[in-house]
């Protein structure tokens, strides 16, 4: 049964074990070692999940059976513009619906803080066609693309995908 709650700080490093074993499985045919590496340190790094989570960023943590499989973070934008920051679940949790769970939970949440009609939004690598088709079949359209520099020499080439949340 999967079950799904808030984030805090204590969880951060939680969050960089989860994230050190589906980060580097996700993006393994989409970014070399190095981009991989170094995106690691730039959203993983226990300094850069301190202030995602002090300026905005919202953090759950879903358990199955009370073990931790994932994370989801929603950021607050704008006043009427959420950024569904990061859904990752463990390789071994993939295909069990969980995704699913998460993305509704997502809606949940930007319900209970913004109960009037509002637009989410995410970045989705443009190579990564099995997230794409996911985000796709759970009502988000294309709104734009982008590559967008982070550093290093290294870009993110990602769609921005949209959907009203009413």
């Amino acid at each position: 049964m999967l079950t799904i709650r808030q984030a805090t700080i204590d969880d951060i490093p939680l969050i960089r074990t989860l994230a050190a074993e589906i980060f580097p499985y996700t993006y393994r045919i989409i970014h070399t070692p190095e981009q991989n590496d170094y995106m690691m340190e730039w959203m993983y790094s226990e300094e850069s999940l301190h202030k995602q989570m002090c300026s905005g960023h919202a953090f759950f943590i879903p358990e199955e059976d009370g073990r931790a499989i994932g994370y989801l973070s929603v950021q607050t934008e704008d006043e009427d513009l959420f950024h569904l920051q990061k859904i990752y679940l463990l390789p071994t949790c993939q295909g069990k619906g969980y995704g699913k769970q998460l993305f509704r939970y997502a809606i949940e949440y930007i319900h209970s803080v913004h109960p009037t009609p509002c637009i989410m939004r995410l970045n989705v690598n443009r190579r990564n066609t099995t997230a794409v088709d996911f985000y796709q079949r759970m009502g988000m359209y294309k709104a734009d693309e982008g590559d967008f520099h982070i550093g290093n020499g290294f870009y993110m080439t990602d769609y921005i995908m949209a959907m009203r949340v009413e």
